[in-house]
C-alpha cells in the first residue's frame, strides 16, 4: 500500500470479524514498526502480546468504570478525562451511566490485545517541572505504536490506540507482571475489521495549521 493512501485510510478500528491474526503476521508487523523513532534512541518500547481471554477479560472489567466516565462527561457537554477542565459530574451520575460497549467490547472482540509500556528509566521527561499533565515522553513511544498500526492497515488488519484502562494502571502491572518502572503507554485490541474504511473525517490544513505562532495566518495554498 502506499504511504499517503495508509496514512489517509487508517482509522480507529473497534470492531472485529472472528478472524485470528496469526502470529507470523503480527511478528513482522512488531518487526517492522521496530524502525520507528525514539528519543535518543534508547528504544525503551516493549509490547506484550495477550491473547488469554482471562486476561483480557479482566483488562475490560478495569475499563468499565473509566469507561462509565467518559460516556456520562460527554453526555454532559464536557470533554472527557481533561486534565485542564474539572469534570461537573457527580460520581453518582457516573455510577449511573451504562459503560458504552464500543469501550470495553473490543478487548475481547479482538484477535489479539497488544500492550504496550515504556521504560521510564530511558525517556527524556523535558516537561517534567511544567505545572500542567507530561506528554513529552510519548515521543518516544506513541511513534511506535501508530507505526503498529500502519502496519496492521498494510496487512489488511485494524485497530486503536486505547488508553482507558491504564487509569488503572496498577491493576494493569499487577496483571501482567509489569515493572514499577515502566509505564503503560496504550493498550491495542487488533483483528480484521468487517469493514475497511476509505474516507475519513479530519479538519482541513486550513484549521489546524498557521504561519509563525500560533494566532499567525493561515498555513494555505491560496
Amino acid at each position: 500500500m502506499e504511504l499517503y493512501e495508509a496514512m489517509r485510510t487508517t482509522f480507529a478500528a473497534r470492531d472485529f470479524t472472528d478472524e485470528h491474526l496469526p502470529d507470523e503476521v503480527l511478528y513482522e508487523m512488531i518487526e517492522n514498526a521496530r524502525f520507528s523513532p525514539s528519543g535518543g534512541n534508547r528504544q525503551g518500547n516493549r509490547v506484550i502480546v495477550v491473547r488469554d481471554m482471562a486476561t483480557r477479560e479482566r483488562i475490560a472489567e478495569l475499563t468499565v468504570p473509566v469507561a462509565k466516565r467518559y460516556r456520562a462527561q460527554i453526555d454532559a457537554g464536557e470533554s472527557p478525562w481533561s486534565a485542564h477542565v474539572p469534570t461537573k459530574v457527580s460520581p453518582e451520575q457516573i455510577e449511573a451511566t451504562p459503560a458504552p460497549a464500543m469501550l470495553t467490547g473490543p478487548y475481547t472482540q479482538s484477535s489479539v490485545v497488544l500492550v504496550v509500556c515504556v521504560d521510564l528509566k530511558v525517556v527524556a521527561a523535558t516537561d517534567q517541572y511544567l505545572d500542567r499533565v507530561g506528554v513529552i515522553s510519548g515521543a518516544s513511544i506513541y511513534p511506535f505504536v501508530w507505526s503498529l498500526l500502519l502496519a496492521a492497515r498494510q496487512n489488511g488488519f485494524g485497530g486503536t490506540i486505547t488508553t482507558l484502562p491504564i487509569a488503572h494502571e496498577p491493576e494493569i502491572k499487577a496483571l501482567l507482571n509489569i515493572p514499577g518502572d515502566h509505564a503503560v503507554c496504550a493498550v491495542v485490541p487488533l483483528g480484521r475489521p468487517p469493514k475497511q474504511l476509505t474516507k475519513l473525517k479530519r479538519r482541513p490544513v486550513e484549521e489546524i495549521a498557521t504561519r509563525e505562532r500560533f494566532d499567525g495566518a493561515v498555513f494555505t495554498l491560496d
